[in-house]
């Protein structure tokens, strides 16, 4: 039987306040600190802060007995064995992580530490972090058996995070001591022995008994290259895959079927290979640029890096310039926009597409009509409600009148829309779609122009004819 491990997760964001209640999930008892106390006194109470599947109910099962959260950290870290750190590390001006936040907690635990603990690097941080944490302990005078620094990257999807936390396909463990390495292996337990996935109510997903996740016991700094690489990796396959859809569209060629030819080969795989209007989120850009900052400060030449940022603002100005191919001109044209997180299934609008591309349009002299499921209220946030934006209740109230839609995230509702409902709302029947999901041929046969990612555009009928006949003339 798994032991339970005391554990306590600095920072309640999308990675903290996952990591907790899965923690929780597999049998451990939980304390999750944040120095807001707003957010502690809501998720004390029951908010669940966040937009993600599978969390409210977790959190309905663990808050207060399992997972108890506060703002002393003090006392959570006399109370945990292991201390987890997933506070912010967000991108300063010179494209470098800003670890200030990590460099007070590890200050703070230091004064607190009264018997063994393990530091866990949670937080997504570049290289030698380990060792700058492990010198900010010593320096307040704590006593170098006492502790250790490992890290445990994350590799969450928004929108899936608890089924990928308990679910993961490796389980990345840096720890340059066996005694560390021991207790992150026994709290990691449960899901790499398999005995979580026996239990009747377990959260779905892809490991089982039989095939439960990989232990990968590395080095510190290997297993912090490990993160940075992987998003590196993952934001290299999507921008090469848009501008593999720049040259499909300038031939005519079909970029879906160009992917699933490249992705049938077992040694690329079909994930991240779909187009759309670029990656964003809070990590693939902040990664990117902080791993392009590592080597640029060690000396190593890494501009692939450069232009895989440089392909990803491009092609959002490229989608600009569709929409504009579409209605020619767009000052005073009337948007409607679906979709303002950064992908489906989840309310995180950080460096959001779609956020970049509504200012483009409003710049451009458009007026917006827009809907998401999750994410208005944040975005209101950031982005008022004006004479050139607006927020509706649905799809279709967006459409209403409008001279184009504008499908900018994947949310899975958007691509089972009623389309005779949406042809007779809007004031002219085009769709551009940034994220290819409406089949060319069944738009052009309910009556739409359509355009979308690196496929050739798709027209009704009665337009095929009258271009032909104009051709004849």
């Amino acid at each position: 039987m798994s032991k339970n491990i005391p554990i306590a997760v600095v920072g309640s964001g999308y990675v903290g306040l996952v990591a907790a209640v899965c923690f929780a999930e597999i049998g451990h008892d939980v304390i999750c600190v944040d120095n807001d106390e707003r957010k502690v006194a809501a998720l004390q109470g029951g908010d669940t802060l966040i937009h993600e599947n599978y969390l409210p109910e977790l959190l309905d099962r663990y808050r207060n007995s399992r997972v108890k959260f506060t703002t002393d950290l003090a006392h959570a870290t006399r109370e945990a064995q292991a201390i987890f750190i997933a506070v912010g590390t967000p991108q300063s001006e010179t494209g470098d992580a800003d670890l200030s936040y990590v460099e007070a907690v590890a200050c703070e635990i230091a004064r607190s530490i009264d018997s063994y603990k393990v530091i866990v690097e949670k937080s997504t941080v570049p290289v030698y972090t380990n060792e700058w944490i492990r010198r900010a302990i010593e320096r307040n005078g704590v006593a170098r058996n006492l502790f250790d620094v490992v890290s445990n990257p994350e590799f969450l999807r928004e929108g899936t995070a608890v089924a990928d936390f308990l679910h993961p396909d490796r389980i990345v463990v840096g720890a340059d001591s066996e005694r560390a390495a021991k207790v992150l292996g026994d709290i990691y337990a449960p899901l790499t022995t398999g005995e979580y996935y026996t239990q009747a109510d377990l959260i779905p997903g892809v490991c089982s008994t039989d095939a439960p996740p990989a232990l990968l016991n590395t080095s510190t700094k290997s297993a912090e290259i490990i993160k940075h690489a992987s998003n590196a990796f993952l934001a290299l396959k999507i921008s090469f895959i848009n501008a593999v859809s720049n040259l499909c569209e300038a031939t005519d060629a079909n970029v879906e079927q160009v992917a699933r030819g490249i992705g049938l080969d077992s040694r690329i795989g079909p994930k991240f290979l779909r187009p759309g209007v670029g990656y964003g989120g809070s990590c693939f850009p902040k990664d990117v640029a902080a791993f392009r900052s590592v080597a640029d400060q060690l000396g190593i030449d890494f501009n692939l890096l450069s232009e895989v940022e440089k392909i990803n603002v491009q092609q959002k100005k490229r989608f600009l310039s569709k929409v504009r191919s579409a209605l020619w001109t767009l000052r005073g044209k009337r948007l409607a926009v679906l979709g303002l997180a950064f992908k489906g299934e989840t309310d995180d609008i950080r460096e959001s597409p779609a956020i970049e591309l509504v200012k483009m349009f409003i710049g451009e002299g458009c007026s917006i009509s827009a809907y998401d499921p999750a994410a208005m209220k944040r975005t209101e946030e950031i982005m008022p409600a004006s004479r050139h934006l607006r927020y509706t209740e649905n799809a279709y109230s967006a459409a209403e009148d409008a001279d184009a839609l504008l499908i900018l995230t994947d949310w899975a509702e958007f691509a089972t829309l009623d389309l005779p409902k949406l042809q007779r709302v809007l004031r002219y029947p085009i769709v551009i779609d940034g994220r290819n999901l409406y089949d060319p041929t069944v738009m052009a046969e309910s009556g739409f122009t359509y355009l979308s990612i690196g496929r050739p555009a798709a027209y009704p009928m009665r337009e095929l004819a009258s271009a032909s006949a104009n051709a004849h003339a």
